[in-house]
């Protein structure tokens, strides 16, 4: 159902802390046009956890203003509330999103059969296809290949973001799954091998600041095209890395802001980046080639 470069999309703010509306159309515009094959508003890279529930709403509902018959739309709707990610899933569908990307939920750590109960709960309270996170190194829960293959018998159960980055678990979860459960990176350091693995995409953070990079890998991944493959992937390695030098979206962000996209404004508890980091972002921007010398 979804495959490629697909954007888990900032949300910028004024100075003042408000969200940037225009300057978040004009992204996801951008974006768009980069040939991102799709994106994802209000991700945890979107500040999803500081944003209100109005604001939550106003951003998905930006996103598919621009991007509605361009590219899909997978609106971010997980909490560690089931009653909430119901709700914000509801009004995901209500908007006209193509998706929910629902993450499992954190600090309370549910059991695998918790799990399986929130996922399905949601499922049934929806009508819109969904797609799990699966990020144990920020929720502190994994879920496994046994519970995800039981989930995507459920209709709209359609695919994963695997943040796990345990190269194993694609072609795990190809063969518990089946082939046409959609299998995304949540992990953009090892998008090839995950993609050799059995993956269809990435829902990436790098792809913020380098769209066309990241889309270009997954068009000659498509093409057959390694060698091509290979380059891309070596030149954008120190920007992954780059990227989660610090807690995300602090680095991202300033990227952004060096492009001239975006401002690097964050909300409490997250604060600018260090200049250690800042150094870092902007020296793997510029032997990228994606920022000037």
């Amino acid at each position: 159902m979804f495959k490629g470069s697909i954007t888990a999309l900032i949300t910028p703010f004024d100075r003042d802390g408000a969200i940037d509306e225009k300057a978040f159309q004009d992204f996801v515009d951008w974006q768009l046009k980069q040939g991102t094959a799709g994106v994802v508003p209000v991700g945890t890279t979107g500040e999803s956890p500081t944003l209100s529930h109005a604001e939550h709403h106003r951003v998905v509902e930006l996103a598919l203003e621009v991007a509605k018959g361009r590219g899909p739309v997978i609106a971010g709707t997980g909490s560690n509330s089931t009653a909430e990610a119901v709700s914000l899933t509801r009004h995901a569908q209500n908007a006209g999103a193509d998706a929910a990307l629902v993450v499992t939920p954190y600090y309370n750590k549910p059991t695998q059969a918790g799990l399986h109960a929130h996922y399905k709960a949601i499922h049934d309270a929806t009508d819109i296809p969904i797609v799990i996170y699966n990020i144990p190194g920020r929720s502190t829960v994994d879920m496994s290949v046994d519970t995800m293959a039981s989930l995507a018998k459920l209709p709209r159960i359609v695919g994963v973001k695997d943040a796990t980055s345990d190269l194993e678990r694609p072609a795990l979860t190809r063969l518990a799954a089946g082939a046409d459960f959609c299998q995304l990176s949540g992990e953009d350091g090892t998008i090839v091998p995950f993609l050799a693995q059995g993956g269809h995409g990435c829902i990436s953070v790098t792809s913020n600041i380098a769209p066309k990079l990241c889309a270009d890998l997954h068009s000659a991944w498509a093409a057959g095209n390694l060698s091509k493959v290979q380059e891309l992937n070596y030149r954008l390695m120190p920007v992954h890395k780059a990227m989660f030098c610090e807690s995300s979206p602090g680095p991202v962000k300033y990227a952004a802001e060096l492009l001239g996209l975006c401002g690097r404004h964050m909300r409490l508890p997250m604060v600018e980046i260090a200049d250690e980091t800042k150094r870092k972002v902007e020296a793997a921007l510029k032997g990228a080639g994606i920022l000037g010398h």
